[in-house]
């Protein structure tokens, strides 16, 4: 079976330039011995809105593999699909992400929840168990027959599987975990990642807003339950927790170092759209036409901020009363664009409702269409220099180094 590595981090690159930069991290934390994989991914919402292909992704993963001489694994992530959308994913991916939120709460058959029931006395009490089951047995199926269909396609083995539930209201308590894990086993599903919902906010491309003891406590039992599952489930001994929308929680990033070195645990962490910022980064400190156009995208991303946002309304807070005018913004230096975008709270510069507004604002830079790609490469430099660094010396470092 393919399998995945103890540590992997997701990597997104929405406009397909920076695969090279992002990889050159992983070089840098192979350097120091971390054994770590990269997993680039772009989600099917991400592939309409820029108007690229699944492929695209595996192409530019390909030649930055190549020309980085990159020996050790890589994979390419279908991300959150599900029957309706993964079927363009098939050919170029070799993870899927199978995204079952929207099925949490569904009501499954009667005789389901009672023949789980009856298969699992070690979960505790019925009462306690029927009403999980309620809850979260029609999401397991719907797992179930995603997982099938991508497997009649792939065949069995040759591809990762991911479960995700955290795209939905409520957190997932440790022995809920538990319970799904059980039901993820009876279907027959050989789970290698499962990314539940957190307590706490994990906003875009900010940090973690929660409290950081309940987190760590949750995190820890979370580890728990899937060692538990794993013994008792026969599910795949390299299981572990992925953390999505994990970029940037740099608060609970110790915690997370401190369980995985505490239990030998896992983690696949998903950082998506914190390279697209760098991208913005980049283009404002090398100043010139770089610096106009970042300037521009704020610009139409804030007379476009509710239409922007609304998409992403569970994952952004914004004060939009306190974001720059675009006005005060076209008299920046390159100086206060980086300081308000780049991600150092102890910059007084540094403003998260900008950094939330134009990590969602990518559909601006979209729709510039070559006009954006051409200054990507102009200013190539600056920026696969911050990409580069962003996801070694802010994420790599303090989540598996220390």
């Amino acid at each position: 079976m393919l399998s995945l590595s103890r540590y992997s981090f997701g990597v997104g690159d929405r406009f397909a330039h920076q695969a090279r930069a992002q990889l050159r991290a992983f070089v840098l934390a192979s350097e120091q011995n971390v054994d770590l994989v990269p997993v680039w991914n772009k989600s099917n919402r991400e592939h309409t809105f820029i108007g690229t292909e699944p492929s695209s992704v595996l192409h530019a993963a390909q030649k930055a593999v190549k020309e980085l001489n990159w020996k050790k694994p890589w994979h390419i992530d279908a991300d959150h699909i599900n029957l309706d959308t993964v079927e363009r994913f098939l050919a170029p991916s070799d993870f899927f992400t199978i995204d079952v939120a929207h099925f949490i709460g569904q009501p499954p058959a009667s005789a389901d929840v009672d023949a789980f029931v009856s298969r699992h006395p070690e979960l505790g009490k019925p009462e306690s168990v029927r009403k999980t089951a309620n809850k979260y047995l029609a999401a397991v199926k719907a797992a179930g027959e995603i997982y099938r269909h991508i497997a009649s396609r792939k065949g069995e083995g040759n591809f990762i599987t991911e479960v995700s539930m955290d795209e939905t209201d409520a957190p997932q308590t440790p022995d809920e975990l538990l319970v799904i894990l059980a039901a993820i086993a009876d279907e027959k599903i050989p789970i290698q990642t499962i990314a539940p919902k957190f307590t706490g906010r994990f906003n875009k491309g900010v940090d973690y807003v929660g409290d950081i003891a309940q987190f760590t406590k949750e995190f820890e039992d979370d580890l728990a339950a899937i060692a538990q599952a794993v013994r008792e489930y026969g599910l795949p001994d390299n299981l572990k927790l992925s953390v999505h929308s994990g970029s940037d929680k740099f608060s609970i990033y110790e915690p997370i170092r401190q369980a995985l070195q505490k239990t030998g645990a896992g983690l696949h962490l998903k950082t998506a759209g914190t390279t697209w910022l760098e991208e913005l980064i980049g283009l404002a400190e090398a100043g010139g036409p770089g610096l106009e156009l970042a300037k521009e995208i704020y610009r139409e991303a804030y007379g476009h901020a509710e239409e922007l946002c609304a998409p992403y309304a569970s994952v952004i807070d914004i004060d939009y009363a306190k974001l720059p005018k675009p006005e005060a913004v076209a008299n920046w230096t390159s100086e206060q664009y980086t300081g308000a975008m780049r991600h150092d709270q102890s910059n007084p510069l540094y403003d998260k409702g900008v950094r939330q507004l134009l990590h969602v604002g990518f559909k601006i830079a979209a729709k510039m269409g070559n006009r954006y790609l051409n200054m990507l490469d102009e200013c190539e430099e600056s920026i696969s220099r911050n990409v580069t660094l962003n996801i070694y010396e802010r994420h790599i470092k303090p989540l598996l180094i220390g």
